[in-house]
């Protein structure tokens, strides 16, 4: 349940961590775009995770300090752990294209992580929502969410439909296969944010 209004350390932080997250999926999306220098790039989203994880720490070091929390603590701890979850996986997958040294540019990374830029665009709307305490109309983000990771799925399939059918390169079909699968979890990440907000919304 939601308590009276006290804006708080949960809250700033849920949006220090979303405008970090969004920043992270605007260097993802460049860095998949033009792969000229995805080891600067990787460094860079390494920095906004280092980021995150100090909010994270902050979070989490106040839920141990804190005896009344403007939401249930099982689900401020769970909305910031899933948050997390979005950015490490923006990480690992910014690692990925740096150690496989992708240089071209791919229509379905492509895809995926413009899907990852609009994911983000709607979470940073819910969380403000949250913020503000207009539980009624994060529903339409959320929403939004469920559909984009389904486009995600769809596009998984795809992607390894014309990779295997396409391609020769044993090498080439283990990397994209990865790189493909990270950025699809990605999705899934998401997802898991619209629903822990969801079941805010439900409980309030």
């Amino acid at each position: 349940m939601i308590l009276k209004r006290r804006q708080d350390v949960f809250f700033e932080h849920f949006i220090l961590i979303v405008k970090n997250l969004k920043e992270a999926a605007r260097l993802f999306r460049e860095n998949v775009e033009l792969l000229e220098d995805t080891e600067s790039y990787a460094e860079n989203i390494k920095l906004l995770e280092d980021r995150g994880d100090e909010y994270t720490h902050t979070i989490f070091k106040a839920l141990n300090q804190t005896f009344i929390t403007p939401l249930e603590r099982e689900d401020i701890m769970l909305l910031t752990v899933k948050l997390d979850d979005v950015l490490d996986g923006m990480e690992a997958c910014s690692d990925l294209l740096d150690i496989y040294r992708i240089k071209e540019p791919d229509p379905y990374m492509r895809l995926f992580a413009r899907i990852v830029e609009n994911c983000m665009d709607e979470i940073v709307e819910a969380v403000q929502l949250l913020a503000d305490k207009k539980l009624n109309e994060i529903h339409r983000h959320t929403f939004r969410i469920n559909d984009l990771e389904k486009e995600a799925d769809q596009l998984y399939r795809e992607s390894l439909q014309v990779l295997f059918h396409e391609n020769n390169d044993l090498k080439k079909i283990i990397q994209f296969k990865e790189i493909y699968e990270k950025m699809e979890s990605i999705l899934d990440c998401c997802e898991d944010v619209a629903n822990v907000l969801e079941g805010i919304i439900m409980r309030s």
